[in-house]
């Protein structure tokens, strides 16, 4: 139960969902650690520095999590690793006098944050796969339906919608790529002690046969995680960036989907709206508002992510010599609402495309009003190729247009069509049905629909490659939540 008479971050209870919460919750990182510390057990055990007995009595209270004891212990040890080892070793009568023998705070800390950074990549990965799945579908679905394009926010030629939802998809498609490249790549610290030498481990395992580096492996093959090959005190912040920056590229493909659909919601376009529930309410003041607030979350949190690289680029850039502690604070927060910003992002334009809005009348409309302009291009085109003069024919349509943009903007209905259909000029050239016929805009979209087929079998075909046993390893099992499951209703 969220305490409303305290502070509560945002991301406590609003934004994203209980499992990426649960992720970076506070017990969950205190069982990693001690994922970590029985690990080293095992692999000491091994070398004959624990006995069994010991490793069995640390291996029986690993859950035995106590956050109040160690807060307890930390108002005094002032060090949250410290505190939580204490507890741990009050928990283990026979094994709890070598916990953490040999190692550094960032030999548990860093290696257990590689391990919850995975499965949170896991989950949004997951997510991820699922909103592709329905771009791919939305842009194979309208492939063919013809809309009005726009450059500079001005009228320019048609496209399709299908292809307007393929650029959002190819986008979609590198991000995936990208998180998943980060999530293959992603390195603990290892188990390399004070300032990433070893130091500690070599001395304590002199005589027993087996190496700090042997050791290391051991216990890494232990936890399933890899580690970079040389660190300091830490893992090399730079992972942190290289994360960022990942989330980041999601954060900016949503940004420009959801702006546009914000565009496009507006009623002077009206062609697509987010969908809007029956008691849903717009405005406090305003009963007939239909705000587009999802994508303007959208585009809210997309900001927030987007500035959160910057950090983590001066927490590298200020790692100095072999290690600061001016990262560890902005990190408690930084990380975690990354991944739950952009946990929310996916939800949320998950939920917008399972019922978007598409309304015909209005693309149709808005075709109708502007795109003539476009069409007489195609007009041009054909009548040169029947012997007009190209620069001539090019003024006669401009100065029809300039006149046609004129009656638009006063209200009335475009003119050009019938302009052009009685310029002598084009009707010693081409009959004036057949102008017309060439001033359709619906079917001046080029090689659209193709392309936009292309990418949504592009798609498919790698989410079906992801589908097939050992092509995902990456991608934790049976790890997804269903999105509905997981949505928050939006803020006002």
């Amino acid at each position: 139960m969220t305490d409303h008479t305290l502070y509560q971050s945002p991301f406590t209870w609003r934004y994203g969902c209980d499992e990426m919460r649960q992720i970076f919750s506070e017990e969950h990182r205190r069982r990693l650690w001690r994922r970590v510390w029985v690990a080293l057990a095992r692999a000491q055990a091994g070398a004959g520095l624990v006995s069994p007995a010991q490793l069995a009595d640390i291996e029986a209270h690993a859950g035995q999590i106590d956050i109040e004891r160690a807060l307890e212990i930390e108002r005094v040890t002032r060090h949250d690793v410290m505190a939580e080892i204490m507890t741990f070793a009050e928990q283990c009568a026979v094994g709890g006098g070598v916990i953490h023998l040999g190692a550094t705070s960032m030999d548990v800390v860093d290696n257990a944050e590689a391990l919850r950074q995975r499965e949170a990549l896991d989950l949004l990965l997951a997510k991820l796969r699922g909103l592709i799945e329905r771009f791919a579908d939305l842009t194979a679905q309208h492939a063919d339906t013809p809309t009005l394009a726009y450059t500079h926010l001005q009228p320019a030629e048609p496209t399709t919608l299908g292809y307007r939802f393929a650029q959002t998809l190819q986008d979609l498609l590198i991000d995936w790529e990208e998180i998943a490249r980060v999530r293959a790549h992603l390195r603990g610290k290892g188990l390399k002690g004070a300032v990433g030498t070893l130091a500690a481990f070599s001395q304590l395992l002199e005589g027993t046969g087996v190496s700090a580096g042997e050791l290391e492996r051991r216990a890494l093959a232990d936890l399933g995680l890899d580690a970079f090959p040389a660190t300091t005190q830490t893992y090399p912040r730079k992972q942190d960036w290289l994360l960022l920056n990942a989330l980041a590229g999601l954060a900016g493909t949503l940004y420009r989907f959801a702006f546009d659909l914000r565009l496009l919601q507006s009623p002077p376009f009206g062609e697509l709206s987010e969908p809007f529930g029956a008691g849903q309410v717009g405005s406090s003041a305003m009963p007939f508002k239909r705000n587009p607030i999802t994508a303007e979350k959208i585009d809210s949190l997309a900001r927030h992510i987007a500035a959160l690289p910057h950090v983590a680029w001066q927490n590298a850039a200020h790692t100095l010599l072999e290690r600061t502690l001016d990262d560890s604070a902005n990190r408690r927060s930084l990380i975690p609402e990354a991944f739950l910003a952009a946990d929310e992002l996916l939800i949320s334009a998950t939920r917008i495309l399972g019922d978007l809005h598409i309304w015909p009348g209005a693309i149709a409309r808005n075709l109708r009003a502007y795109g003539i302009f476009a069409a007489s291009e195609r007009l041009l085109m054909e009548a040169v190729k029947a012997g007009g003069d190209r620069q001539h024919l090019h003024e006669v349509i401009r100065r029809h247009s300039l006149a046609a943009w004129a009656a638009v903007q006063a209200g009335a209905a475009n003119p050009l069509a019938d302009l052009l259909a009685a310029e002598p000029a084009f009707t010693r050239l081409l009959a004036p049905d057949r102008i017309l016929a060439l001033l359709d805009a619906s079917a001046y979209v080029g090689e659209a629909p193709q392309r936009a087929r292309a990418v949504a079998a592009q798609a498919k075909e790698a989410l079906y490659l992801l589908s097939i046993p050992g092509m995902a390893e990456s991608i934790r099992k049976g790890m997804a939540t269903p999105v509905d499951e997981c949505h928050q209703e939006p803020d006002w």
